[in-house]
């Protein structure tokens, strides 16, 4: 099975949840609801169980088979963010001077950044060289 993105998983669970939920209110088996929306019985049981997310075209005639709402399905009801909607920042754990040459090297010009890689490349230490050790130098 190819690799799914956190996010996307996550949302999966909980679209599949959801899904399960307004079936069995709607006193539906999955074989029902898979015939409701068109799509295989085997395959609505992959979207219940997290397994896959539906594309859009599947999603509406999944509401509309089951008389729910889409935000509810992708848990946009509350106030607060669903909880598979992570709100990670890029870069947030990274020194302040980190994040500020990364805002510099975004407006470099292709050729500048070539440039810049190579003399960044060259600061690096060769694989195997040894680290001088700081020594103390008397004054």
């Amino acid at each position: 099975m190819a690799q799914v993105h956190k996010t996307q998983a996550k949302l999966a669970l909980h679209l599949g949840a959801m899904a399960r939920e307004a079936r069995a209110r709607a006193g539906l088996t999955q074989e029902e609801a898979a015939e409701r929306i068109g799509v295989a019985t085997e395959v609505y049981g992959r979207l219940e169980r997290g397994n896959m997310l539906p594309s859009l075209p599947t999603l509406m005639r999944l509401c509309r088979a089951l008389a729910v709402d889409a935000n509810p399905l992708l848990g946009f009801s509350s106030s607060t963010p669903p909880a598979w909607l992570s709100l990670e920042i890029p870069g947030e754990d990274e020194p302040p001077a980190v994040r500020r040459l990364l805002r510099t090297v975004r407006k470099l010009k292709p050729r500048q950044l070539a440039a810049l890689s190579n003399v960044a490349s060259a600061l690096l230490p060769s694989p195997g060289a040894r680290v001088p050790r700081k020594t103390k130098h008397a004054s």
